[in-house]
């Protein structure tokens, strides 16, 4: 509870929540963060391993082989999420799994499957994309300020 609800509580509401905290299990920071390190890193090292594969056995080059890598990680994502993998994973490692792309492809399809019975469009396409919107814009938004001082920089000799 926030201070500024803690003065506004009953003495009653402040003592249940004095105890509450008391009785709150203390959590694992070593391990979530040693958790989330090797989920992340993991999903990274598998990533880099099916770039390596679309580099030497379809004949990419790497940044070429950038944009099928991503795609392939969504589809892997999206298939764990429908059977139920993705969460338990998410479950285990916090953060490590939610950061990378696999962790947007997760939430995107878990709000596509959960609302699905309220059909495409208002269901699967309004749901899933009230949770992509604002990711899309703050991208957008971003690279549009990172452009501005590029150009800047660029213009007044700073670039290359």
């Amino acid at each position: 509870m926030s201070n500024e609800k803690m003065k506004k509580a009953t003495p009653v509401q402040q003592e249940y929540q004095q105890l509450a905290n008391q009785l709150e299990p203390k959590r694992p920071l070593f391990q979530n963060c040693w958790r989330a390190f090797l989920a992340g890193g993991l999903i990274c090292v598998i990533g880099q391993a099916i770039q390596e594969m679309f580099v030497h056995w379809a004949g990419f080059d790497e940044k070429k082989a950038a944009n099928p890598t991503v795609a392939v990680l969504i589809l892997i994502s999206v298939i764990l999420t429908s059977l139920g993998l993705y969460d338990k994973l998410g479950q285990w490692a916090g953060a490590g799994s939610a950061v990378p792309v696999t962790g947007f492809a997760n939430s995107m399809a878990s709000a596509a499957i959960e609302h699905r019975s309220e059909g495409f469009v208002l269901g699967v396409g309004g749901k899933m994309f009230k949770l992509a919107g604002p990711v899309i814009v703050f991208g957008t938004v971003a690279a549009f300020v990172v452009g501005i001082i590029t150009f800047v920089l660029k213009g007044t000799g700073g670039g290359h």
